[in-house]
């Protein structure tokens, strides 16, 4: 499963040379990390009422070139692998009108009970099929 989502790139999204600022892609990654959890049957504010939380572990982007304002682009995420206590994210990032690639992303996270303050040492096998079904 693929979460596509299209934005234009905002005066504040971009720095002083013009180009999106580094933050606003994390920004982007989230949403569509969201987004696609939801997609699965996942509620997260229902998960967090349970002491369920998605903290981030790692986020590595690459960028290749600069995304500029007033562009679209285009952000395709999928779940690349789930690991035993862990789920990554792969993000690439598009210029809409060429296809050229801007960015490239991998996002890792875990599953927490926020109530203990621990990580799951495993993916709650309610959860773990649900994300299941994304690959």
């Amino acid at each position: 499963m693929e979460y596509i989502q299209e934005i234009r790139v905002l005066y504040s999204d971009t720095d002083s040379y013009g180009v999106v600022w580094h933050g606003a892609y994390t920004k982007w990654f989230e949403a569509a990390r969201v987004e696609l959890v939801e997609k699965l049957g996942l509620e997260l504010e229902t998960l967090e009422k349970n002491n369920i939380l998605f903290p981030v572990v790692e986020l590595n982007i690459r960028y290749k070139s600069s995304a500029k304002m007033n562009e679209r682009i285009i952000i395709k995420t999928h779940i690349s692998e789930i690991k035993q206590a862990s789920i990554v994210f792969e993000h690439n990032v598009y210029e809409k009108e060429t296809g050229k690639l801007r960015v490239t992303a991998h996002s890792t996270i875990v599953v927490t009970d926020s109530g203990a303050g621990k990580m799951y040492r495993r993916i709650p096998d309610d959860i773990l099929v649900k994300f299941k079904k994304a690959i």
